[in-house]
């Protein structure tokens, strides 16, 4: 499922409320730094020259959908949300998109908040991590605390990622962020896929000390997958795999 258009939405999110989407990569193709076999815009394909909407190109539009919703006199979103067909921070003019955004939304809803999905793999460039300390939301992957699973659920481009560089990106934002984790199992060329087993688990809890995020949001696939042999985490199991996290006082979100 690839999104059409640089705005979408409003839609309700499971974790976000009433979410008014911006899509910073191509209308027609998924560009990321990840491959995940669980990405509801399927896998990468090869893009020779993909074509990027234009920072003025993203505040024209978002700025026309706003003030069509509040000339019709419709409810304002809950949150602007960078999403999309990818991974936003690729976007060459990320700080300049999200420094515009922020304008907009205090002159058309300035009770909502500018939230980013990001896949973490960016956050090594101080001009993503300034656009992300600009934003209410900053919500980072990392799905797995062990480098064998994240690299067979995430398939990074950079195949020599590690999970210790991530928890270094994510450890300057000093706990001011979201921690997002995707909990799924099943089997990929052979390879089993499970991220809830007490190793992976343990290791995970770990990180989440060392980096005590302000919330974390832990959620089940919920959409048609590229890979086919993915099963959903029962809600039951999700609830066990928060209550630890709840018994030390951190805020936890359960999409399940």
């Amino acid at each position: 499922m690839l999104f059409p258009f640089i705005i979408y939405g409003p839609i309700r999110s499971r974790r976000l409320g009433i979410s008014l989407g911006v899509n910073l990569m191509p209308t027609n193709a998924k560009i990321c730094t990840f491959d995940c076999v669980y990405c509801e815009c399927g896998w990468n394909q090869p893009v020779l020259h993909p074509k990027l909407p234009t920072r003025s190109q993203v505040k024209l539009s978002l700025e026309h959908q706003l003030s069509t919703m509040q000339a019709a006199g419709e409810a304002m979103p809950d949150v602007i949300t960078f999403s999309g067909n990818g991974e936003p921070t690729l976007h060459p003019d990320f700080l300049g998109v999200i420094q515009e955004t922020c304008a907009l939304r205090d002159q058309y809803c300035p009770n909502a908040k500018v939230s980013v999905l990001s896949n973490s793999t960016q956050l090594g460039r101080k001009d993503v991590v300034e656009a992300l300390l600009l934003c209410d939301n900053r919500i980072l992957k990392l799905d797995s605390a062990i480098d064998t699973t994240m690299q067979l659920i995430d398939k990074p481009v950079n195949q020599h990622l590690t999970v210790a560089q991530i928890v270094q990106w994510l450890s300057l934002f000093e706990g001011n962020f979201t921690l997002q984790t995707c909990f799924l199992r099943g089997e990929y060329e052979g390879r089993v896929i499970d991220n809830t087993n007490p190793e992976e688990l343990s290791a995970w809890y770990q990180i989440v000390d060392i980096l005590h995020p302000k919330q974390v949001m832990i959620y089940v696939i919920d959409r048609a997958t590229p890979l086919q042999t993915l099963s959903k985490v029962p809600a039951e199991e999700m609830e066990a795999i928060a209550a630890p996290l709840r018994e030390k006082g951190i805020d936890v979100i359960v999409s399940a």
